[in-house]
C-alpha cells in the first residue's frame, strides 16, 4: 500500500477527473470509522452519508454510537446526512434507507462535493453498491399465519434458503424475521421488478484492529457508555411511550437495557449478554466483509492503530 507524502492539494484533487465519483468507510463496530471517515472528507470535500441502521433515530444516542464530536475536525464540522431523521418506534427500512440515500447523494453532487458513505450496516452498504431493486413490500398475512407455529431457528434456515440478501440483524429478533421473510418471498415471486439506479464507482476503505483488540475495544467503550447514561436513555425512552417490544426490536443494547430496565435481567446479567452479543455482532459483521471481497469487492482496509492524519495519508494515495 503506498504510503508516500501527499502533495496535492484539496483542489486539486476535486478538480482532476477520477474514475470513482463515491468513497464507502466501513468495518466492524467499535473500529473508529467514523473519525476517519471525517478527516478523510475534510480533505477531499466531501460530506458523509451515514450507513448506520439504528443511528436514523432521534433520541437514540449513546447506545447506537453517535459521537458528534467525530464530525469535527479542527474548527470545521463536517456536514453528516441520514442521522436523526425519523422518530424511535419507527421500523425503518433498507428500502427507505436506498430512497433517502440517493436523495442525498445527488445534493451532495450537485454541490460539486464527493459523498463518502460510513458505517457497519452491511445490508445498507450492499444496497447501494450493487443496487438493488427495493419496492415497498406489503404485509403478507397468509405468510404471517403459516409459519407462526414455526420456531426461530426454523425461520432462520427458511430464510438461508432464499438467495435475496438480508441484513444481519434479521435473526436476533422474531419479528425482523418474519419480515425478512415477506421481503425474499415478494422478490422470488416478482422477478420483473426493474428500478434504474445511477452507475456508482466506489472506492471502498474498511479499518481494522486484529480480533482481540477489537473485543477489548468494544468491552471498554461499553463500559463508558454505561457510566455516560445510556441506561438513562433507554429509561427516558420508556418514559416518551415506546414499549419495552418496540425498544427490544432494534436489538442489542437496546434489548438487554430494556431487559435490564423492566428487572429482567440483573446488572451483570445484562452486561455480560450485551458484551457477548456485540462481539458475535463484530463477527458477523466481518463475515458480511469477507461475502463482499468474495464477490469480487476490493476493500482496502486501513490499520486502526494509526494516528488520524496517517490513515488520512494512506487513503489519499489509494485514491490518487
Amino acid at each position: 500500500m503506498p504510503c508516500a507524502e501527499s502533495r496535492r492539494t484539496k483542489t486539486d484533487f476535486v478538480d482532476k477527473k477520477s474514475t470513482f465519483n463515491f468513497i464507502v468507510v466501513t468495518g466492524p463496530t467499535a473500529t473508529g470509522k467514523t473519525q476517519f471517515a471525517a478527516h478523510l472528507a475534510a480533505r477531499i470535500k466531501g460530506e458523509i452519508i451515514s450507513a448506520d441502521s439504528r443511528q436514523v433515530y432521534r433520541g437514540m444516542d449513546l447506545a447506537t454510537g453517535k459521537d458528534f464530536n467525530d464530525y469535527i475536525v479542527g474548527d470545521i464540522t463536517i456536514p453528516y446526512h441520514l442521522v436523526d431523521i425519523v422518530d424511535p418506534g419507527y421500523e425503518y427500512s433498507v428500502y427507505e434507507f436506498q430512497k433517502d440515500f440517493l436523495r442525498v447523494y445527488d445534493e451532495i453532487q450537485m454541490k460539486g462535493k464527493i459523498p463518502v458513505l460510513c458505517g457497519g450496516t452491511g445490508m445498507y452498504i450492499e444496497s447501494v453498491l450493487k443496487g438493488y431493486n427495493m419496492v415497498k413490500v406489503p404485509a403478507n398475512e397468509a405468510l404471517r399465519n403459516e409459519i407462526e407455529s414455526k420456531t426461530d431457528q426454523e425461520l432462520i434456515d427458511l430464510l438461508n434458503t432464499y438467495k435475496i440478501p438480508h441484513n444481519i440483524t434479521d435473526t436476533t429478533d422474531r419479528k425482523r424475521l418474519v419480515r425478512a421473510l415477506e421481503i425474499a418471498g415478494y422478490y422470488q415471486s416478482h422477478p420483473e421488478i426493474k428500478i434504474p439506479f445511477p452507475e456508482i464507482n466506489p472506492i471502498i476503505f474498511g479499518v481494522y484492529f486484529e480480533r482481540r483488540t477489537i473485543r477489548e475495544r468494544i468491552t471498554e467503550r461499553l463500559r463508558k457508555r454505561l457510566e455516560g447514561g445510556m441506561i438513562s436513555e433507554v429509561e427516558e425512552l420508556l418514559k416518551k411511550g415506546l414499549s419495552p417490544e418496540q425498544l427490544k426490536f432494534y436489538g442489542l443494547e437496546y434489548k438487554y437495557l430494556t431487559q435490564y430496565v423492566t428487572g429482567e435481567l440483573s446488572y451483570d446479567e445484562m452486561f455480560h449478554l450485551l458484551n457477548t452479543a456485540i462481539h458475535q455482532f463484530a463477527k458477523r459483521q466481518m463475515t458480511w466483509f469477507r461475502k463482499m471481497e468474495r464477490e469480487g469487492r476490493k476493500i482496502h482496509w486501513i490499520d486502526g492503530h494509526l494516528p488520524a492524519q496517517e490513515k488520512v495519508k494512506l487513503a489519499l494515495e489509494l485514491i490518487k
